[in-house]
């Protein structure tokens, strides 16, 4: 048997019963290709810390480093209830978000969900059919919302690259995440959805745009005001974090007399020409075949929306090579993006001896003929070689912008939001070892913990920093 990869000593592997040679050398070859020693984590850590220093100082480059325009930082005593609204993927969320001081937080929130055709329309049947939400949100939620005259001021968290100009200002980059819309592209999106709301007669005030990374940034800081960063692992990827406005040298004004701002830093841009990140051929074809090839490459390493296609193309790969179910496949496996990440979570966490779970996800919901324990054992370890090279690849970005600010050795306290995060089994175990491989002792003073709702409580908070401005 081949030496068992090195990566993958890092976490416990089952044994892949009855293998034959030739399975497990392509598996050991696929592996070694998705393997990231600290030097290579140190190499792209070293390359990511020279171009968050580029877009500090201009525009336009791969890691955006946009200027949030918040400059506060809430101390846990703010009072006041605001709305949030947050669009980031599959739903559109509503939310009333009152703030009792002590960061004590109570929520009233409903989702609505997004059709592929909202996602891929026009901007102004998006925005109509966001307005629309808003307008059945306040009628269900908010008590007298009908009889009254009050102007509600709302959060909007909008989970895509935008250049922003001021607190409630940003044009659109470009849309991810599946979304498409045409005529929006280089526009103020707080414009649009203003707009929406003006012509529905909704009496709301969109007076905050806030990436969701800003806004877990914010939710985070509520309850403990020595956050510095604040991260989504999830769907997609990215990260904000308090700069020192000496250092943003694109800014064109400086606002107020505060010291710093958070930056939004669109890190799933990183690394687009391909130089830094150990890209393999199953994240090539992932990109070539996406709706923005070239573009969101490590976000497309990392984030939900990406981890289980990645993996069927290694499973379609061993397929094409009779290496696994006997080299049958099945109609659903051959569609884009039918292993859904899902998938793979829940394969990880089967710790059945026969990978009971993993045979039902395979007979059942992807209609493979029949599968051995051999072929389930090798999914999961497919899967096992995946997620880690996320988790290990999450750490680079945030150990960045650590070294970045100077705080290694001082410490720092960093919220997580994200599905990925919270529900993807060994992530966050091993997203922290990679951080002590790089940090040694030093990562105790790391204090990472699960930032829930930025995207809803964030906005809110903004709205309310924006009001006191």
């Amino acid at each position: 048997m081949p030496p068992v990869l090195s990566s993958i000593i890092r976490d416990k592997v089952d044994h892949i019963d009855g293998a034959s040679n030739a399975q497990l050398s392509v598996i050991d070859g696929i592996a070694k290709e998705f393997d990231l020693t600290v030097e290579k984590l140190s190499e792209i850590i070293k390359h990511f810390c020279n171009e968050m220093d580029k877009g500090l100082e201009k525009t336009g480059m791969n890691v955006a480093m946009i200027p949030s325009f918040v400059t506060g930082v809430p101390t846990g005593k703010e009072v006041g209830t605001f709305l949030a609204l947050d669009l980031g993927g599959t739903n559109l969320r509503v939310c009333e978000i009152a703030f009792e001081g002590e960061g004590i937080i109570k929520v009233k929130q409903h989702k609505y969900r997004v059709t592929e055709t909202q996602k891929t329309g026009s901007a102004r049947q998006l925005f109509d059919f966001i307005a629309d939400c808003v307008d059945k949100f306040l009628a269900e939620f908010v008590t007298d919302y009908t009889e009254n005259a009050k102007i509600f001021k709302m959060g909007f968290t909008f989970s895509f690259p935008v250049e922003q100009t001021a607190i409630n200002q940003g044009n659109l980059i470009k849309w991810t995440k599946g979304f498409t819309c045409s005529d929006s592209e280089n526009k103020d999106v707080v414009f649009m959805l203003q707009e929406a709301l003006n012509r529905k007669g909704v009496p709301v005030v969109v007076s905050a745009l806030v990436n969701d990374t800003v806004g877990t940034l914010l939710s985070h800081s509520y309850k403990d005001p020595n956050t510095l960063i604040g991260i989504i692992y999830g769907t997609g990827t990215n990260g904000a974090y308090y700069e020192e406005i000496s250092k943003i040298k694109k800014l064109n004004k400086i606002p107020d007399a505060s010291e710093k701002m958070i930056i939004n830093v669109e890190w799933g841009a990183f690394d687009s020409e391909k130089k830094a990140l150990p890209i393999t051929m199953f994240d090539n074809k992932l990109d070539r075949e996406s709706n923005n090839p070239h573009y969101q490459i490590f976000e497309k390493m990392i984030s939900g929306m990406y981890l289980g296609e990645i993996a069927r193309n290694i499973l379609l790969h061993l397929v094409d090579r009779m290496l696994l179910f006997d080299g049958y496949s099945s109609k659903e496996l051959n569609r884009n993006y039918s292993f859904e990440t899902e998938y793979m979570s829940a394969i990880e966490a089967d710790e059945s001896h026969t990978l009971d779970n993993a045979r039902k996800i395979l007979e059942e919901l992807l209609n493979i003929p029949s599968t051995t324990l051999t072929d389930r054992q090798i999914v999961k370890r497919v899967c096992q070689i995946v997620g880690l090279r996320a988790a290990r690849l999450s750490s680079t970005t945030l150990a960045a912008v650590i070294i970045h600010c100077g705080m290694v050795e001082c410490g720092v306290s960093v919220g997580i939001d994200g599905s990925l995060f919270e529900f993807y089994p060994h992530f966050s175990a091993r997203l922290k070892t990679a951080l002590r491989e790089l940090f040694g002792s030093n990562v105790d003073k790391i204090e990472i913990s699960l930032a829930r709702d930025g995207s809803g409580v964030g906005a809110a908070l903004a709205a309310m920093l924006a009001a006191t401005e």
